[in-house]
């Protein structure tokens, strides 16, 4: 029987600070921030677990050589607990999203689900592998737009809001329409992390970090507000240290150095969110959402993140 630490090493727990902030994005870019809003961030980490679960299950044979102490190929937890975990969350994970958004939330927490598990069973290990990892992200942003509320315009962003207010009630897919440049944000950073982490074991060379390093910096600039002083720094915050990590492989591009910028673009990521939360007007939320990184790094050095 695995232990509860044997299973939180299985589906990197910690790196689940990383995830509600995409839901809470997305519900502040659309305007729907509620009381749905916590449920479908509740299963946004659902279904993110069962996708690290279903990783390491596929992987199973390949950790055995290049990470053995991995809980699997440990023995820590048994190949047929991990798929019947991941297959657990993913269930739970869909029926929260439903039950909190309806229709319409599951109308993008079941291709969400489908493109977790295509990332796992098919892409990962070919050249679409980033682009399917870069579309589950976008797609868990757009899971928060997609509350069954009636929803509210976005908030100006006059100084000292903290949630989206308006008079508005837009139809779903102007919902969708307005969270989608937040969806793109974090896609594209997620793209980075996703192209570096396949590098985690033998290396990269400098071409893969100056790629990165410049994505980087176009995703930071997309995150800024108009000259508002939360979302500018929170997005320099998340620059600077995700492109300090980077620019260090870009000197030593081993697998070490590579191992760590994958953990700072994963750790990292709710200050992006944050940023994305607080342009949109919920700014005391976007500070709420970017606490989580320092958090994050505390915990990624009792379980990897990675």
């Amino acid at each position: 029987m695995a232990s509860l630490a044997d299973l939180a090493e299985l589906v990197r727990a910690p790196a689940a600070l990383s995830v509600p902030g995409d839901v809470l994005a997305g519900a502040a870019a659309a305007g729907v921030l509620d009381r749905r809003t916590p449920a479908l961030a509740g299963a946004s980490v659902l279904l993110y677990w069962a996708g690290m679960a279903a990783n390491d299950w596929a992987d199973r044979r390949l950790d055995a050589v290049e990470r053995p102490e991995r809980p699997i190929p440990s023995g820590r937890v048994s190949p047929p607990a991990a798929l019947g975990l991941a297959a657990g969350l993913t269930a739970a994970g869909l029926a929260l999203a439903t039950a909190a958004g309806g229709r319409r939330a599951a109308a993008v927490a079941v291709p969400l689900a489908t493109t977790i598990w295509g990332y796992d069973l098919l892409a990962k290990n070919t050249a679409a592998g980033p682009a399917v990892m870069a579309a589950c992200r976008g797609l868990d942003v757009l899971l928060g737009a997609a509350s069954a509320g009636p929803g509210r315009a976005p908030a100006a962003g006059r100084a000292g809001a903290s949630a989206s207010r308006g008079c508005g009630s837009p139809s779903a897919g102007r919902r969708l329409a307005r969270a989608l440049p937040a969806a793109l944000t974090v896609a594209a950073h997620t793209w980075t992390v996703t192209a570096l982490s396949r590098r985690e074991v033998g290396g990269a060379d400098r071409r893969l970090p100056r790629a990165t390093l410049a994505g980087t910096a176009l995703v930071a600039a997309t995150a800024l507000g108009r000259a508002d002083p939360v979302p500018v720094a929170l997005a320099a915050g998340y620059a600077t240290r995700y492109g300090a990590a980077q620019a260090r492989v870009l000197a030593d591009p081993s697998p070490g150095r590579v191992r760590t910028a994958v953990t700072a673009g994963i750790t990292g990521l709710p200050a992006l969110q944050g940023a994305l939360t607080a342009r949109a007007g919920a700014r005391l939320l976007g500070l709420a959402v970017a606490a989580a990184a320092p958090l994050g790094r505390r915990l990624a050095r009792l379980v990897s993140p990675t």
